[in-house]
C-alpha cells in the first residue's frame, strides 16, 4: 500500500530550502516498514555543479552518532545484563569512583539529567592527548545534582561511549558495527575519516578552523576529529542504511534481531523518562518539537551538520532529512523551520 502523503508539498518545502540557501542540497525520505518516498534536490557543493545530491550521497551525520552508535551499544549491554541503568557509575567503574561522575547513572546520561558540564572544545580544556581528555571528562565536577534538570550536552554521549568500551572491552565502532550495522546490512555506515573514494561521494560541510580547508569525509566536529572513534560525532552514513535502521526500530525483531535494538530497549527508549522535568526526554530520543508525546508519539534526533531523523511506532512511519547546512552557516533558525514543517508533513495524511 502506498504512503498517504502530500508528496508535492514535501518536495516544495525541501526544494525551497535549496533555493533560499538554507543548505546546498538535501536527501529526504519518508517511509514505513515496506515503502519509501525519496527526494534529492540540490547539489553536494555549489561550486561543483556536476555533483548533484543522490540517494546514496554520504553524509557526516554529526550528533546522529549518538543514535547510530552509542544508543545500540548501551542497549546491548542492558540486554545482556552487563549494565543496569539506575546503578551509580561509581559502584562498578573504578575510573569514576569517588568522583562527582560516580553518583551519576546511565539513565541520567541518556536523558541529559546527569548535571555534567556542557561541552566546549575539548582540546582547549584538556589538551590534545586522548588520555588527558578522557581523564578530564571523567573527573570533571558536575554542575548540578543528578536528576535535577534536563540540560542537553554532548558530553553525556562521550561518557557513555567510554562506559560501553569499558564494560565490553571493545571499541565503540566495533560495538556498533557488530551490534547493529552489520546485522541490518548497513554496509556504508562507518566512522571517519573516510577513504578517498568514499569521501568523493560525501557532501562537504564547513571548514577546518585551523586550515580553512573544506571538510569532506572528515568529521566536522573538532573533538571527534581529535578522538577518532567517540560518542560525540564522527559517523558517516547514507539514506539506504538509515532506512534499514529506522525500519528495524519501528518493528524490532523478537528473535535473532540485532543486539542492542531489541523490542524492550526500543520501547523503553521511546517513552518519557524525565517525569515532570522539561523538556521531556526518552533515552537519547526526544519528542519532536511541537508534538504531544502521548498523542503524537513522534520521536526525533538531530545532527549539527543539518541532519535529522524522526520515527513514530504509532504512525508506523519514519522520516529522514539529510542536509549539509554547515556548508553555508551554523545558524539553526532557517533549518529549524524546514525541519518542523517537514516533520509535520511527514506524519500527517495527504
Amino acid at each position: 500500500m502506498a504512503l498517504d502523503l502530500d508528496i508535492d508539498r514535501i518536495r516544495q518545502l525541501v526544494d525551497e530550502g535549496v533555493r533560499a540557501k538554507v543548505y546546498p542540497g538535501a536527501v529526504w525520505a519518508v517511509g514505513d516498514r515496506t515503502n519509501m518516498v525519496i527526494g534529492t534536490p540540490g547539489l553536494m557543493e555549489p561550486d561543483r555543479p556536476g555533483e548533484p545530491m543522490r540517494h546514496d550521497t554520504v553524509f557526516d551525520v554529526a550528533g546522529l552518532t549518538k543514535i547510530l552508535a552509542v544508543w545500540p551499544a548501551i542497549g546491548s549491554l542492558v540486554e545482556d545484563g552487563k549494565l543496569h541503568l539506575d546503578e551509580q557509575l561509581g559502584a562498578f567503574w573504578s575510573e569514576v569512583s569517588g568522583r562527582p561522575l560516580g553518583r551519576v547513572t546511565a539513565r541520567h546520561l541518556l536523558t541529559h539529567t546527569a548535571g555534567v558540564p556542557s561541552r566546549t572544545n575539548l582540546a582547549h580544556l584538556y589538551g590534545t592527548d586522548p588520555q588527558d581528555i578522557r581523564d578530564g571528562v571523567l573527573h570533571e565536577a558536575t554542575l548540578r545534582s543528578p536528576g535535577e534538570a534536563v540540560e542537553h550536552t554532548d558530553r553525556a554521549a562521550l561518557v557513555l561511549g567510554y562506559l560501553a568500551e569499558h564494560l565490553s572491552g571493545q571499541t565503540l565502532d566495533v560495538l556498533a558495527a557488530t551490534g547493529a550495522w552489520q546485522p541490518l546490512g548497513m554496509t556504508r555506515t562507518r566512522y571517519g575519516p573516510l577513504s578517498a573514494d568514499a569521501a568523493a561521494r560525501c557532501a562537504p560541510t564547513g571548514r577546518d578552523d585551523v586550515t580553512g580547508a573544506r571538510l569532506r569525509g572528515t568529521a566536522h566536529d573538532s573533538s571527534a576529529r581529535l578522538l577518532g572513534v567517540c560518542g560525540i560525532a564522527g559517523v558517516f552514513t547514507v539514506l539506504p542504511d538509515l532506512a534499514a535502521f529506522l525500519r528495524h526500530v519501528l518493528r524490532p525483531a523478537r528473535e535473532d534481531g540485532p543486539t542492542g535494538l531489541g523490542p524492550a530497549w526500543v520501547e523503553q527508549s521511546l517513552r518519557i523518562q524525565t517525569g515532570d522535568l522539561a523538556p521531556a526526554r526518552g533515552l537519547f530520543w526526544h519528542p519532536a518539537p511541537g508534538t504531544d508525546p502521548a498523542a503524537d508519539g513522534v520521536w526525533a534526533h538531530y545532527g549539527r551538520t543539518g541532519t535529522g531523523v524522526w520515527l513514530s511506532p504509532g504512525h508506523g512511519r519514519w522520516a529522514v532529512l539529510l542536509t549539509n547546512r554547515d556548508y553555508f552557516t551554523r545558524g539553526r533558525e532557517p533549518l529549524t523551520h524546514v525541519r518542523d514543517a517537514f516533520r509535520s508533513l511527514a506524519f500527517s495524511r495527504g
